[in-house]
């Protein structure tokens, strides 16, 4: 109990804003005074570090743009890129849904910025992606599904104390490939800590080209390929027949490729061509270091040593020493900042746990859920995403509250949307790659604010 004596006052006074700064540390030596290069706008943006374990000083990295106009009214979104192993700042933020986009030696404003819609949150996680680390390089070693789920909670559990005004906003989390598998295993986790303390105020989740069921993901690239004729009928065949992709991706990560899965896949390999961007099979040119992102999904043609791209200006932009002082970050243990981990072991075989069911329990405890495809992608193709989503609905009884049907984006059609029950729906986006905010932004944000909103994608133009 501090004295009144007047000689005592300031001495009070010390300690109890010293208090109140442990309890709510000010985010001020987060800030971002301005990144090099950037225009003038009039959102506050913050970065830096999260620690999530304090013994080997392992530490989540995240950017924060605030809202564009009413960041005080606007929900908070958590952004995750997958891989598994890639980053949200350089992948999500600068090359899909961010504010800004490198160009050159300066940045440029993303007009479809999902920042126009909500307070948006990048988290480069697991541990050693992008400029997240730890001093114990052994933490890199054994990662997995349940190692980074308990970190992302312990990040925003840490980040509201850091940034307390967010503490009772909405919140969505959104995400796309494995990030099918980083968000929903996520947001099941705050549903099991809200049960003891109120914290997170989960409104709604959305997966892009998300990886929520092994084989049906990834056995549904037959079907996208033959469809899209990007092979033959006698390949089709043996691609659906005598060697699947889910079999040859299993024994690819066993390290035992059997002689005919070789010989189908090399087949495939020929007939596609290494000209045609899977992950977004209407393109001409590479998606700069976007495309990288889901190269764990597809190994047989995206390797840890191909050129995918002339220049990066992502990966330019972040290396230089500017912009990671401006940024608050570092590199530990690493020399460059890469858009994918080069150090990060993942335990692979977690691609084969299926978190649609995680899906539906969300479902069950009323959170909305999304579920949406870039039509071009055929990685993980939309069909796939489809059925899982429709058997979802079936298994839970939940009846076609919007039947299958066209929407728009200004004058033309954006893509398709079905809804089960009001709570779950699917929806593509015409002509988007997997990354579908790059490819294709402003139906993106079209849909975007109508997940936000909670209303239907819009009917008419």
């Amino acid at each position: 109990m501090c004295s009144l004596l007047w000689s005592s006052i300031a001495m009070c006074v010390a300690l109890i804003l010293l208090q109140v700064a442990i309890v709510h540390p000010s985010p001020s030596h987060h800030r971002i005074t301005r990144l090099p290069g950037q225009p003038h706008v009039e959102f506050h943006q913050f970065s830096g570090y999260v620690t999530v374990d304090h013994k080997s000083e392992r530490s989540l990295f995240f950017y924060f743009a605030e809202a564009e106009k009413d960041a005080l009214s606007k929900p908070l979104v958590l952004w995750l890129n997958g891989g598994p192993g890639c980053s949200s700042l350089g992948v999500g933020a600068f090359s899909e849904n961010g504010p800004f986009r490198p160009k050159g030696e300066a940045l440029v404003r993303n007009q479809f910025s999902w920042n126009r819609e909500a307070n948006m949150l990048y988290l480069e996680t697991p541990i050693g992606v992008g400029f997240s680390y730890s001093s114990d390089t052994s933490s890199y070693e054994g990662v997995n599904d349940k190692i980074t789920a308990r970190d992302n909670l312990a990040f925003l559990q840490n980040w509201f104390i850091n940034f307390p005004e967010y503490r009772n906003r909405s919140l969505f989390i959104v995400g796309e490939s494995y990030a099918g598998h980083y968000v929903p295993q996520l947001s099941e986790l705050m549903l099991q800590f809200n049960k003891k303390e109120k914290l997170f105020n989960l409104k709604g989740v959305a997966l892009g080209n998300p990886v929520l069921e092994f084989a049906t993901d990834f056995n549904s690239r037959a079907e996208f390929f033959w469809s899209h004729g990007l092979i033959s009928d006698t390949t089709y065949k043996m691609f659906t027949s005598v060697c699947n992709y889910s079999r040859y991706v299993r024994e690819y990560y066993n390290g035992a490729v059997s002689p005919i899965c070789s010989s189908v896949m090399s087949q495939v390999s020929t007939e596609t061509s290494r000209f045609v961007d899977k992950y977004d099979v209407t393109l001409d040119v590479c998606l700069s270091s976007v495309f990288s992102q889901t190269k764990v999904l597809n190994p047989q043609q995206v390797t840890e040593t191909i050129d995918v791209c002339v220049e990066d200006e992502t990966v330019n932009y972040l290396n230089r020493k500017d912009v990671q002082s401006a940024l608050h970050a570092r590199l530990v243990g690493v020399r460059r900042w890469s858009a994918c981990s080069n150090v990060l072991d993942y335990e692979l075989h977690n691609l084969e746990i299926p978190t649609i069911t995680t899906v539906g329990k969300l479902v069950k405890e009323g959170i909305p859920v999304l579920v949406y495809s870039g039509d071009q992608d055929s990685v993980i193709p939309l069909t796939g995403s489809r059925t899982l989503v429709h058997k979802l609905a079936k298994e839970l009884g939940l009846k076609t509250t919007v039947p299958y049907r066209v929407w728009f984006e200004r004058q033309q059609v954006g893509g398709w949307t079905q809804v089960y029950g009001n709570i779950l729906s699917f929806a593509t986006i015409r002509g988007a790659s997997h990354e579908a905010p790059f490819s294709q932004p402003e139906r993106s944000l079209v849909l975007f604010k109508s997940f936000l909103e909670g209303r239907p994608l819009p009917q008419e133009f």
